[in-house]
């Protein structure tokens, strides 16, 4: 099994107190894979539904964001493959 990947990059190399801080972290898991799954409905006289699909995640990635200074992040945005936190400095 490979290990999840993650970057994270800042908005700024150095923050004021009060300034807004946004983090960026692109994140992978080359071991979680979709699954896809059709449905048919079919009543007792035999007619049948157009197909359905549905997809889903097998095994998503949860992202948690702390640091050392105890502050809390925020998420703005997740897409399953890139996530934006906001914070206070």
């Amino acid at each position: 099994m490979a290990a999840p990947t993650a970057t994270a990059t800042l908005t700024a190399p150095v923050y004021s107190p009060g300034d807004q801080m946004l983090l960026t972290v692109t994140y992978a898991d080359a071991d979680t894979k979709p699954l896809t799954v059709t449905i048919v409905v079919t009543d007792a006289q035999g007619n049948s539904s157009a197909p359905v699909k549905v997809t889903a995640v097998i095994d998503p990635l949860t992202l948690t964001v702390t640091d050392s200074s105890g502050r809390i992040w925020t998420r703005v945005s997740d897409n399953g493959a890139v996530a934006v936190y906001r914070a206070v400095a």
